[in-house]
């Protein structure tokens, strides 16, 4: 292997790495948040999702933008930031369609599927998971650009 790609492995390595550890914490806000929602203040769960994933991607996005991407060119806040929630609301709308898919399944099999237990595995594994996936190639390829 030739030591530049070898160099832009370890670089996306270091990405992935602070993207991960602004997600983790991201992720914990979120968590908090959405079981602050439901089970304490009797929210019901598509709301409280919807707030939580406000809150925590606005953290996020400071991480992102001043940590993990610090040395990428800037193309100005109101395009990243604008760019960076259009991609949060996709990446919602993923953790939103795992609990809808969940939702439906609790029709059939209210034993397995119904609960917080299950929507929190709906929304905040597996939703949360392809969110993450789809939201580090979108922020990395369009909203913090390396020009």
């Amino acid at each position: 292997m030739t030591d530049a790609p070898r160099g832009r492995g370890r670089a996306l390595a270091g990405e992935f790495g602070k993207f991960g550890t602004v997600g983790m914490t991201a992720y914990a806000i979120d968590v908090a948040v959405f079981n602050l929602g439901i089970l304490v203040l009797d929210w019901p769960d598509l709301g409280a999702k919807c707030l939580s994933t406000v809150i925590a991607a606005s953290l996020a996005f400071v991480g992102n933008r001043y940590w993990t991407w610090r040395d990428r060119v800037r193309s100005g806040l109101r395009r990243e930031y604008g760019l960076y929630f259009l991609f949060n609301a996709i990446g919602l709308g993923i953790s939103l369609t795992c609990l809808g898919v969940n939702h439906l399944l609790a029709a059939e099999w209210p034993g397995v599927f119904g609960g917080p237990l299950a929507a929190n595995i709906a929304a905040n594994l597996v939703g949360v998971g392809l969110g993450t996936l789809f939201r580090f190639h979108a922020y990395r390829r369009w909203v913090f650009q390396n020009v």
